[in-house]
């Protein structure tokens, strides 16, 4: 493939790595990653409440990792309030997967960056057959792949396995009992997913170029002079 259009290549590959860097930075600190309906279990036996009447013992509930918002409905009207996870939450929550989410949300942030930045240095710089050239870009791209993944797949047993959303609600309560009645992932999530999407991209934007998985059956590369080939 002729320089020209590798440079092409790579340098979309290398904005759209920065955008998953800016992007992922930004979503991971904001409180929209899941929105649900909270229902108040005590209030709605109390009165026995059925049909249009559990309206009234129906709260809602958003969160992010850092921070999140509520409405407390049991009966007698919303009752808004605003919580954090450091470390208001952290007796109350499943800690060290949550604390494992957001490194891995960073790792994503960071790998993100030296990717771009690789992609960057293959357009205009002349790499050699290391860590900096072929092999370099499927590493860090693939370890973004598996980092951003691994965010979405944690989030999503942390709601759903540890059912963070009932685990929030009903820390520190004495008199109620809440359980979820809904929740949808809000736009954040779908955004790490799109991230995920973005990187996978990536990998078809290196294969494009021509470049071969390192891990493939390659032939041996002759060296002259004790310095390996150019690759492009």
């Amino acid at each position: 493939m002729p320089n020209r259009q590798k440079q092409v290549l790579f340098c979309s590959a290398g904005l759209l790595s920065l955008c998953c860097a800016l992007s992922a930075a930004v979503v991971t600190g904001l409180p929209y990653w899941l929105r649900g309906v909270v229902l108040c279990r005590t209030g709605a036996e109390l009165v026995n409440a059925t049909g249009a009447e559990l309206d009234q013992f129906l709260g809602e509930l958003s969160y992010g990792l850092f921070h999140g918002e509520r409405v407390k409905q049991c009966g007698l009207g919303g009752r808004p309030s605003r919580f954090s996870f450091f470390p208001d939450l952290l007796g109350g929550i499943p800690a060290g997967l949550h604390v494992t989410i957001v490194f891995f949300c960073s790792a994503v942030v960071l790998f993100s960056s030296v990717a771009s930045g690789f992609f960057f240095f293959n357009a205009f710089g002349r790499p050699y057959e290391t860590l900096q050239g072929p092999m370099g870009l499927y590493l860090w791209t693939c370890v973004c792949c598996a980092t951003s993944c691994l965010v979405l797949i944690l989030f999503a047993s942390e709601v759903k396995i540890r059912r963070l959303s009932e685990l929030i609600s009903n820390f520190r309560e004495e008199n109620f009992v809440f359980q979820t009645h809904s929740e949808r992932y809000d736009r954040c999530f779908w955004i790490f997913f799109l991230i995920l999407i973005l990187h996978g991209l990536n990998l078809v934007l290196i294969r494009l170029t021509g470049i071969e998985f390192p891990f493939q059956g390659k032939k041996d590369v002759e060296l002259s002079g004790g310095a390996a080939d150019l690759m492009y």
